[in-house]
């Protein structure tokens, strides 16, 4: 795939935050030529976005990324996940995930692991470079930037907005953001202590070990690393009078969060330095459409939300894996008619899902924290999340391991599999022992043949973009069945087509995803 020789990009991607940089290696990997314009001229060193769920480990474990980032997590004791603070930790693995708790992994130390991975698969990322202006027709877009050799004009056929919740792009383009401003106010910071005192956690666990209040304030601290190394730094989530007085844009100062830190663990606790700030609130909005043309919207460019359940980054990774492979078809030339529609008719409902779940765990966790009704609320929330089948839910819809893709439902093929994940089975091959997660390193489609075939036999091609594999399902910790004998599976992970019927073909779900082809008339055309 190469670029019109009057254009400089295939796709021009706006920001280098976990969106930005996914979807440049999803696009980068098909073969497309991808640009990365980044505003800060070095990573930004901050941990916001604290952790990634199972289902954003197993997104990485498709693309060979899952060890990179593990080596780079923060180590933690077992937890699970959370709702709304509640003390119940939620567990994932009744959901059949190789990583059921997540990995705690700063931000910018995740943005180094994609950031390597873009720039060896040819990607551009030019840092320090600000979009200034745009314009766009029916298949183009031009936009302006200045970089640190002055001004540019840079041509492509697609812009994807990933920069975040003040997005230029949706400023520029003047697309509508809807939704409801915030009622509260927050400071999420980086510091490093001077000193610490009995009450400040020394690891990290359930985000329920790890909330204090005191002195009208409320306040979540975990440290980011090993506490010996008095270096090491905590990351700090707090609020209280004065937080909800001040401007979005007001600097965070060292002042404001020690007098925090006394007032929560007391003045044993003292601040050492500020490495960094920042100002949130409970603020939900939504643009109405993730596609104008040939501008597209990603990440908290598309949604912003409270920072619930730290669902916001995950959130952002997973629109870039739907849209990235539908992008890359279409500027190939083969995507069928509405693939790339679909990336909106598919992520829109998660996000407003998402933005509805943090709404109700800002019902749970709003001040005043001793309120009867909110702490009536909490306990029988609490009560319920205990229970196995409500856990298990709760645990689904905050990991995204419980998504289901109506869109990929066809009237007449309503298999149980068709618009779910794919579980990351392990499997024997003619090529030896694999997962299902290995065999989707390369960003094609896969249809996997289990127990239908010799799996000692080499399979035959049956679409340009889909690989056909023969395999034998293996003892793994997340089971040796799947409940069909042969699956088609998107570049994303998700099935599009199941079946253990012989007579039955995936002809028109290979049509529908992956576009005309090779005709598949029959099983024995497959086998």
């Amino acid at each position: 795939m190469k670029n019109d020789a009057t254009r400089d990009t295939d796709v021009l991607v706006i920001g280098a935050g976990p969106t930005g940089l996914t979807l440049a290696g999803e696009l980068a990997l098909a073969g497309a030529a991808v640009t990365v314009i980044e505003r800060q001229e070095t990573p930004s060193g901050q941990s916001r976005g604290g952790g990634i769920s199972a289902r954003t480990c197993e997104v990485l474990a498709m693309r060979g990324l899952i060890d990179a980032a593990t080596d780079v997590a923060v180590e933690r004791g077992a937890g699970g996940g959370h709702f709304a603070g509640l003390p119940v930790p939620l567990d994932a693995r009744p959901w059949r995930t190789r990583h059921p708790d997540g990995l705690m992994i700063p931000q910018d130390r995740l943005e180094q692991v994609l950031e390597s991975h873009v720039r060896e698969l040819g990607a551009v990322v030019h840092r320090g470079t600000e979009l200034t202006a745009l314009t766009q027709g029916d298949d183009e877009v031009s936009a302006t930037v200045t970089g640190p050799d002055g001004p540019a004009v840079l041509r492509s056929r697609y812009l994807v907005a990933c920069d975040g919740g003040h997005s230029t792009v949706r400023r520029l383009t003047g697309v509508p953001f809807p939704g409801r401003a915030g009622t509260m106010a927050a400071v999420t910071a980086d510091i490093e202590l001077a000193a610490a005192s009995e009450t400040v956690p020394q690891a990290v666990g359930h985000i329920s070990e790890h909330t204090r209040r005191g002195g009208g304030y409320w306040m979540l601290m975990h440290p980011l690393g090993d506490t010996t190394d008095p270096s090491t730094p905590h990351r700090v989530v707090f609020g209280g009078p004065e937080q909800a007085t001040l401007p979005r844009d007001a600097p965070v100062t060292a002042a404001e969060v020690a007098a925090a830190l006394t007032a929560v663990h007391g003045p044993e606790t003292q601040l050492g330095r500020l490495r960094w700030g920042t100002r949130f609130s409970d603020a939900t909005r939504q643009v109405t459409t993730y596609r104008h043309g040939p501008v597209l919207f990603a990440g908290d460019a598309a949604h912003i939300h409270p920072p619930m359940g730290g669902q916001g980054l995950n959130l952002g990774v997973q629109d870039a894996m739907n849209l990235g492979w539908k992008l890359a078809a279409q500027l190939r030339g083969d995507a069928p008619a509405g693939l790339l529609d679909s990336y909106h008719a598919e992520r829109h409902p998660v996000a407003a899902r998402v933005l509805a779940i943090t709404r109700a765990q800002s019902v749970l966790m709003s001040p005043p924290p001793d309120a009867d009704d909110v702490r009536a609320l909490r306990d029988i929330m609490t009560d319920l999340a205990r229970l196995p089948d409500a856990n298990r839910y709760l645990a689904g819809m905050m990991s995204g391991l419980d998504l289901r893709y109506e869109t990929s439902v066809e009237p007449l093929d309503d298999h149980p599999l068709v618009g779910t994940r794919m579980v990351d089975l392990s499997l024997e091959t003619a090529d030896g022992p694999t997962t299902v997660s290995t065999l989707l390193h390369s960003g094609r489609g896969l249809l996997l043949e289990l127990g239908a075939g010799d799996a000692g036999e080499a399979a035959d091609a049956v679409h340009p973009r889909v690989d056909r594999v023969l395999a034998r399902v293996a003892d793994s910790p997340v089971g040796t069945t799947v409940g069909a004998d042969r699956v088609l599976v998107r570049p994303d992970g998700y099935v599009c087509w199941a079946g253990s019927d012989p007579a039955g073909s995936p002809e028109a779900a290979l049509r529908r995803w992956f576009g005309a082809a090779v005709p598949v008339s029959s099983s024995a055309a497959v086998r």
